[in-house]
């Protein structure tokens, strides 16, 4: 009996650990990454979806990378693209990247590390292949 409870007492621990992990609040490192994921996806499905208006089109590309010291001038520029106004979705686009802008520069400025300076990297990003389903 005792080691069918001690078995039972190390998963209790084992999946209260998992719990705990998952009930961490998020970090500036993982917020970050999170929302420059959720801004590329958006800014893809923008490009490919017929209902929005052609001066989609002509926005300035927005492929993110955290790590690259140019993505700042990057958000900067896409923030200030004065075309697209009276498109709800861009409208919508160009506050997250505002956002994340700001909490880059600000919240965050202490525990981002720039792994590069590369911006032609963003320009013509080398994604990784998608792995089959």
């Amino acid at each position: 009996k005792l080691p069918t409870m001690k078995m039972l007492l190390s998963l209790i621990a084992l999946l209260s650990a998992a719990l705990l992990a998952n009930a961490a609040p998020p970090t500036c490192y993982s917020r970050v990454l999170s929302l420059s994921k959720e801004i590329t996806e958006s800014f893809k499905e923008l490009q490919t979806s017929k209902a929005v208006d052609s001066c989609v089109e002509m926005l300035p590309r927005l492929y993110l990378d955290i790590h690259n010291y140019c993505v700042l001038g990057k958000l900067r520029d896409f923030v200030a693209y004065p075309r697209c106004e009276r498109v709800l979705e861009v409208s919508e686009l160009k506050e997250k990247a505002r956002s994340l802008y700001t909490i880059m520069i600000s919240y965050c400025r202490r525990d981002l590390v720039f792994l590069t300076d590369d911006c032609s990297a963003l320009e013509n990003p080398i994604l990784p292949p998608i792995e089959p389903s």
